[in-house]
């Protein structure tokens, strides 16, 4: 047996019913929803973490043939493989990881995929490298490769590099998924940890035109004072 056939007879074995009905809903797979059709075992993140950590020899290829798997918790262990891979890999793999990701940013298809993978095999990739290719996603009419453009960025915010988050918030004033509402609150809020007086700065110009979901979660640390002050100002208009 394979290593990637015995890693897929494991995850079978690993399977939970129960879990995986909770999936099922938690990740919106129903009929209509964002992750229609994704199938789920199951299997809680700490326990595909355990087996990334086992499997960490699997090769590039492998893991993309596991990326393509029709399971969910088949494609989160390939990318926890790649993120686990990429610190390690000189520059040529970097480079490598970073484009089959690209590559393969169809089965790349819910936030929590995006969000294990995102700032490592695409931020870390262009911390100091030409960020263009981040427009083009940002603008893209494919949900996930839009928040993969913005949860990229918490790479940058982190080395206070703020300007990618900004441009993209202002981008994505009339976005209409409450999903990249959400990714680009988390990023401003992630900004206010950075420097606070940008994000005060920010939410000040913009607060009245950012979706309401967008403004809650950027200004979620701000005092009660302040944050009711948005809030009213975003309700007025």
């Amino acid at each position: 047996m394979t290593k990637i056939n015995e890693l897929k007879q494991k995850l079978k074995q690993l399977a939970d019913p129960i879990n995986q009905q909770q999936a099922q809903r938690f990740f919106k797979t129903g009929k209509g929803e964002y992750a229609e059709g994704d199938i789920f075992l199951g299997i809680r993140t700490p326990v595909l973490r355990k087996l990334a950590a086992q499997y960490q020899d699997l090769s590039i290829d492998e893991c993309e043939n596991l990326l393509h798997s029709p399971i969910h918790e088949h494609r989160s262990l390939a990318l926890m493989l790649w993120v686990a891979q990429f610190p390690k890999a000189d520059k040529a793999q970097q480079q490598q990881l970073f484009e089959r990701y690209l590559r393969n940013s169809p089965f790349i298809n819910n936030w929590d995929l995006v969000d294990i993978s995102a700032p490592t095999l695409v931020g870390k990739y262009l911390l100091e490298k030409n960020r263009e290719i981040l427009y083009k996603l940002v603008a893209s009419e494919f949900l996930w490769e839009r928040r993969i453009a913005v949860v990229a960025t918490l790479t940058f915010i982190r080395q206070q590099q703020f300007d990618e988050i900004l441009d993209f918030a202002k981008l994505l004033l009339n976005e209409p998924h409450d999903l990249i509402h959400k990714a680009v609150g988390w990023m401003l809020r992630e900004v206010g940890k950075q420097n606070l007086s940008i994000l005060v700065a920010f939410i000040h110009e913009y607060d009245t035109r950012l979706p309401r979901t967008t403004l809650r979660y950027a200004i979620e640390h701000f005092d009660e004072e302040r944050r009711q002050f948005h809030l009213k100002r975003k309700k007025s208009c």
